[in-house]
């Protein structure tokens, strides 16, 4: 798991290959239920995005709630998910685009 700093490209880091894209914030309540399950994904590249941080990326990728899974498949979305979800329904997802 990464966690996207001020000075890194998400475009480039998600240009080629699967990522997940967790764009959450600190104060958010299902973010934090949902972080100790990312932490358990062995086989998804996961970035985390902080909302407050990269206020401009949210707006790009349009997220209007907390938490949002986005999939990324070589630089294109694929699919998005908003609000909190199992391991098992993420690897779902994941195994549907990969």
């Amino acid at each position: 798991m990464k966690h996207l700093e001020k000075n890194e490209d998400l475009k480039s880091l998600v240009s080629k290959g699967v990522h997940l894209v967790d764009f959450y914030a600190e104060w958010c309540g299902p973010c934090k239920m949902l972080a100790p399950v990312l932490e358990e994904l062995e086989n998804i590249d996961v970035i985390k995005v902080n909302v407050d941080l990269h206020s401009d990326l949210a707006r790009d990728y349009g997220v209007m709630s907390v938490p949002m899974l986005v999939f990324i498949k070589d630089g294109k979305v694929v699919l998005k998910e908003v609000g909190f979800k199992d391991k098992e329904q993420i690897e779902k997802m994941y195994d549907s685009i990969k």
